[in-house]
């Protein structure tokens, strides 16, 4: 997620869906941030909408993302 602010202060974030093998931009979806519930709400719709697979990585195990933190 990228997060912006507008000049009256509400905040934004674009959900960038990047395909890992190719690095190509599949998607720039906006988001109005009031919270983590409704943008993950948005990335689960988008999801389903467009028949992509959500996975979850198990709850203590970081090792499964590939991305360094």
């Amino acid at each position: 997620l990228v997060s912006g602010l507008l000049t009256d202060g509400r905040r934004f974030r674009i959900l960038a869906v990047v395909d890992d093998c190719t690095r190509e931009c599949l998607a720039l979806i906006v988001v109005r941030d009031n919270g983590s519930e409704l943008t993950s709400n948005a990335i689960l719709s988008w999801a389903d909408q467009n028949r992509v697979e959500w996975h979850y990585i198990a709850p203590g195990k970081p090792m499964q993302t590939d991305v360094v933190e």
